[in-house]
């Protein structure tokens, strides 16, 4: 079974987003910030991320450069989940590697057309 691993620190965003990937049948993994993200990549290897960008310790752009920056998790798609909305955010969030870029509030059937075409490559 494929595995998800969602990070932000928002326990209604993290539910929601599991809820709807959990319905999809994938295995949902849980971060409530940019360290923790990083260390469950490490020791879970998750086949994608959905990622929050305002966190506390670590932030979203952080953490995705972190993972395309290094040869064993480069290729691990990246959503990035934010309420950041200005346009440069987005470039900021795609400059940073992310995969794809959707804002909150999320409409999970976006989210899950999304998670898919990345996961069937």
């Amino acid at each position: 079974m494929q595995k998800v691993l969602v990070v932000d620190d928002s326990i209604t965003q993290r539910q929601l987003m599991s809820n709807a990937l959990e319905d999809m049948g994938l295995t949902v993994l849980i971060a409530t910030d940019g360290v923790e993200a990083l260390e469950q990549i490490q020791s879970t290897q998750p086949d994608i991320v959905v990622l929050d960008i305002v966190m506390p310790r670590k932030n979203g752009y952080e953490v995705c450069r972190e993972i395309k920056s290094n040869p064993t998790t480069q290729n691990v798609p990246v959503v990035i989940c934010s309420s950041k909305t200005e346009d440069f955010d987005r470039y900021w969030g795609m400059k940073q590697g992310a995969d794809a870029y959707l804002t909150k509030p999320i409409q999970p059937r976006e989210l899950l057309v999304i998670v898919r075409q990345l996961l069937e490559g």
